[in-house]
């Protein structure tokens, strides 16, 4: 066996480190990453925002089609919250659709705000869409 010869084995290119990778990631690669996670962050915030003002209009639908108590300050709160959310294009007073007669309001309140909690909860998802990477 003295008469083999020995040859070095081949390194492949995983066994060397690459030269600009010898470090770590480059500044490159941080600042994607940095920016990939600002932008996922920033989407999660919208989503949610949109979820809560969703939640705020059908829950102030909803209390008015239990008749709850106005003068409670958490049905109150909830009400008022609802009327700024819903940007008075979905205004249960002048929104979209005005019903007449009967349960009016409740009516009024129920499509609207319906109409309106929907609206943000698709608004929400596509700008989701569009600011995540």
């Amino acid at each position: 066996m003295a008469d083999e010869k020995t040859t070095p084995s081949k390194k492949s290119a995983a066994d060397e480190p690459a030269a600009a990778g010898a470090d770590g990631p480059s500044r490159a690669e941080r600042t994607a990453a940095v920016t990939t996670m600002a932008r996922t962050r920033a989407a999660q915030v919208v989503w949610i925002v949109c979820v809560v003002c969703a939640l705020v209009l059908a829950l102030g639908a909803l209390l008015i089609a239990i008749d709850a108590n106005r003068d409670n300050g958490l049905v109150s709160f909830v009400l008022s919250t609802a009327d700024k959310v819903d940007l008075g294009v979905f205004s249960r007073k002048e929104g979209i659709r005005q019903f007449d007669g009967s349960n009016a309001d409740l009516k009024n309140a129920l499509f609207n705000w319906g109409l309106g909690a929907i609206v943000y909860l698709v608004a929400g998802r596509i700008l989701d869409r569009l600011i995540r990477p």
